[in-house]
């Protein structure tokens, strides 16, 4: 009897032994762990391929913007993030970017963390041509020539002042207001002008007033046009806008020139003018 049990308890130990083993084999195995995310240089996009900008190009991008704390930075195409953390970092600005790839958005989204700027800056997961950057008080481009140009319609309907800057790529006939050279890189930059085109009554105040009618043609930032002298149209001298900012001279009757500086608001315009002895008066207009 004794014999027998001792033999049921070495059977017993034996098959729990070989249960344990079985279960030990067949229990599903640690997932690998996932390396993290690392882009590549010319990897494709939704539009365009990824390539950063060198450092000094952004600082640049930035400086020409004059970049400060009151602004709204917008990178379409942010990427790894590395313009809009510049702009925090740098310059105080709040900022926002725009990205199609999830994958970079995971990754410059763990960037802000890292430089500390998660507070001032966000990225957007999406198309750049369905995002609304309204907000922008600052738009930075690295883009190719043909999105530039699709985009542009859109650039040039935000609130006029606005200042965007593109690396290497410009905007055919919208000249740029400033071309940038560095380390033979290009950097581009634009100020998104008031429309003026049209009919204005035109109003001088001081000493001899008087309404005159005055015409713009406007090709972007640059302006044709004519006041109204009577018989005489007078053409333009000197017309131009810098985003709200508009001046330009036309010669009088007598052969004085008036010339004007002002700013535009919507329909709306002032300033002040020098009359042909430099003495300086107030102007307003209002379109018709």
């Amino acid at each position: 009897m004794t014999l027998a049990l001792g033999l049921r308890a070495a059977i017993a130990a034996l098959l729990l032994g070989l249960s344990a083993q079985s279960l030990a084999q067949s229990a599903p195995s640690a997932p690998p762990k996932q390396k993290p995310y690392t882009p590549s240089v010319g990897q494709a996009g939704k539009d365009v391929i990824w390539v950063p900008s060198p450092d000094q190009v952004v600082d640049r991008m930035l400086r020409m913007a004059q970049t400060t704390s009151r602004d709204t930075v917008v990178d379409l195409g942010s990427g790894d993030g590395k313009i809009v953390i510049a702009a925090a970092q740098r310059f105080g600005a709040r900022a926002i970017g725009v990205e199609f790839n999830p994958d970079m958005v995971a990754l410059s989204r763990a960037n802000l963390r890292k430089a500390g700027v998660a507070d001032r800056v966000e990225v957007v997961q999406g198309d750049f041509f369905a995002v609304d950057f309204s907000r922008a008080t600052v738009l930075t481009l690295y883009l190719l020539p043909d999105l530039n140009i699709k985009l542009r319609p859109k650039i040039l309907s935000l609130a006029p002042g606005t200042r965007v800057v593109s690396h290497s790529f410009d905007m055919q006939d919208w000249e740029p207001d400033e071309l940038s050279l560095l380390d033979g890189k290009r950097a581009y930059f634009w100020i998104v002008p008031a429309r003026v085109d049209g009919r204005w009554t035109l109003e001088l105040m001081g000493d001899s007033p008087a309404r005159i009618d005055i015409g713009f043609e406007q090709d972007f930032q640059k302006l044709r046009g004519y006041a109204s002298l009577g018989v005489v149209l007078a053409g333009l001298r000197d017309a131009r806008l810098r985003g709200t900012q508009i001046r330009f001279a036309y010669v009088d009757n007598e052969g004085l020139e008036r010339a004007f500086t002002g700013r535009v608001n919507g329909a709306r315009m002032e300033g002040e003018y020098r009359s042909g002895q430099g003495v300086k008066h107030r102007w307003r207009a209002v379109k018709r």
